[in-house]
């Protein structure tokens, strides 16, 4: 099973940027899809984006689609979350999570990791 590590969150103010990372390990990483999720404090959590084992495909939420793109360099093992245009109501823990296909259910899941934090200020 491949095992997940995020980084990349942190404050930002509303309007701007940040870029999340996914570093997963193992040889399979290239096989797998790979999802973004986030949960903010008191709801479930959901889905944001997914990107296919070759980066050929792609899905959004529509919450995002357009300010959110999802891309993957399966030579370094990582996959990223690049947010623009951030608003208050993306703060939330962001999860990458590891699946056999892009679905938007985390229950289709295998392999998580522990998340991280972004808050944006209005």
């Amino acid at each position: 099973q491949v095992q997940l590590v995020e980084s990349g969150g942190g404050l930002v103010q509303a309007g701007g940027s940040l870029r999340l990372s996914c570093a997963a390990s193992g040889r399979a990483f290239r096989l797998y899809a790979m999802a973004w999720f986030r949960q903010a404090s008191g709801k479930e959590r959901e889905f944001v984006a997914g990107i296919s084992w070759n980066g050929g495909n792609t899905y959004y939420a529509d919450s995002v689609k357009g300010r959110f793109t999802i891309s993957r360099d399966n030579a370094k093992n990582t996959v990223y979350l690049q947010m623009n245009s951030l608003k208050p109501e993306d703060t939330a823990v962001y999860y990458c999570a590891a699946g056999t296909s892009i679905r938007t259910t985390a229950v289709e899941y295998d392999g998580w990791g522990r998340g991280t934090q972004v808050t944006v200020s209005s």
